[in-house]
C-alpha cells in the first residue's frame, strides 16, 4: 500500500471516526465507559509487545474497558503486515478474527503466505476459501478504510492507541496504560 499523504484531509491529534459496531473489531464489555481503540500491525515488535498488555487489560475486573482493533500496515518497514491484516480479515469472512489476531501476534514475524495458510488450518477455516480471500485481496478495500482512518486521526506509527477517543501519548506498558484508562473511567464516572 503506497501512501501519498496529499490525498488526505486535516490530521488531528483525535479519533476522527467514531467506534463502529458495524464494522469495527471489537471485544470486551459492550457497556463499558472506557472505549481502547488500538492501530496496529502485525508485523510491528512493538505492537507484539502491546498484545499481552492489552489482553491483561481486557481479563482486569476494573475498570471493564471495550477493545477495538484497526489495522494500520506500515508497509515500507513490514512488508508482511498488509498480507497479515488481510488474512485477519479472511478469517472474520469465516467468523474468527479474533482467534486470527491472537494468532498472528503470537506467530510475527513469520508472517509468509505458508505461515497465513499454516495459521488458518491451525484455526479450521476453509482454507481454499481463505487462500482465494487472499490471492484476489478481497479484504485490502476494509485494510486500507482502516489505515485511512487511522491517517485522518494523526496516527503515525503502531502501536498507536485513544482512550476514549482522545489519543494517548503515553508509554503502552501495562501500568500507563491502566492507569490512563483508570483516569478516563474516573472522569466518566464524574459526568453522570
Amino acid at each position: 500500500m503506497t501512501t501519498q499523504w496529499a490525498d488526505y484531509e486535516e490530521v488531528t491529534g483525535g479519533l476522527t471516526d467514531p467506534v463502529d459496531p458495524s464494522r469495527d473489531h471489537i471485544t470486551g464489555a459492550a457497556n463499558a465507559p472506557v472505549t481502547l481503540v488500538e492501530y496496529g500491525d502485525y508485523q510491528c515488535p512493538f505492537c507484539v509487545q502491546a498484545h499481552p498488555m492489552v489482553a491483561a487489560l481486557l481479563q482486569a475486573d476494573r475498570p471493564p474497558i471495550r477493545y477495538v482493533f484497526r489495522h494500520f500496515p506500515l508497509t515500507t518497514v513490514h512488508p508482511r503486515a498488509e498480507p497479515a491484516a488481510e488474512a485477519a480479515e479472511a478469517a472474520n469472512a469465516q467468523g474468527r478474527f479474533w482467534p486470527m489476531h491472537d494468532l498472528l501476534f503470537s506467530n510475527s514475524p513469520a508472517l509468509e503466505d505458508e505461515d497465513l495458510l499454516a495459521s488458518a488450518r491451525a484455526l479450521g477455516l476453509d482454507e481454499r476459501r481463505f487462500a482465494r480471500d487472499l490471492v484476489e485481496r478481497v479484504h485490502a478495500p476494509r485494510v486500507r478504510a482502516d489505515f485511512l482512518t487511522g491517517v485522518r486521526s494523526g496516527v503515525n506509527g503502531t502501536p498507536t492507541f485513544f482512550i476514549n477517543g482522545v489519543r494517548h501519548n503515553g508509554a503502552f506498558e501495562y501500568p500507563v496504560l491502566r492507569a490512563a484508562i483508570e483516569a478516563t473511567a474516573r472522569t466518566e464516572a464524574g459526568r453522570r
